[in-house]
């Protein structure tokens, strides 16, 4: 698109099928230089990649020549069929549906590379529910509990799912 000049960063996360940890510490970095490929090769820009076992951080800057929906898809299907092709785990492995979607403004990218990479210690004060909710609330998005991700409580797994976009500042 000739004239059209854009710079729109998103910070997208997703979780593992079943919220189970399934994305160990020793296939990380591959998983991410992986995904960075994915983002690179749709002509978007990784900012910064993070994966816990149970779910997925990235922040990109997008261009208006993909959708957000098309480039999460790309990155879950492919990924999905990298991990089972990789066989990291028994069984097959899968991403949950849907997702969070959230915008930012330039000046607030460092700070969400540095809260994206730091995930690991976030989440020894911050489960990843009471996180996700926070992101929710934070955007103002309304939501309703029965269309989020499945959470593992008390060794039960709730069915639900998420799709979600919301512009915001910080």
């Amino acid at each position: 698109m000739a004239n059209t000049y854009t710079k729109i960063y998103i910070q997208i996360v997703f979780a593992v099928k079943g919220r189970q940890n399934l994305i160990s510490k020793e296939n990380r970095e591959e998983l991410h230089k992986f995904i960075t490929g994915i983002v690179s090769h749709r002509n978007q820009k990784l900012y910064a990649v993070f994966a816990m076992p149970d779910h997925v951080h990235i922040l990109v800057s997008m261009s208006p020549a993909i959708s957000i929906s098309d480039l999460v898809r790309d990155i879950k299907a492919g990924s999905s069929k990298f991990i089972n092709e990789k066989r990291w785990i028994n069984g097959k492995f899968n991403w949950q549906e849907g997702y969070g979607a959230f915008s930012y403004s330039k000046s607030s990218v460092d700070s969400v590379v540095n809260y994206i990479l730091n995930q690991e210690q976030h989440h020894k004060k911050k489960s990843f529910k009471n996180e996700y909710l926070d992101l929710l609330e934070k955007f103002e998005i309304e939501y309703s509990q029965e269309y989020l991700f499945e959470w593992i409580e008390d060794g039960q797994v709730a069915p639900t799912e998420l799709h979600i976009s919301q512009n915001k500042e910080l």
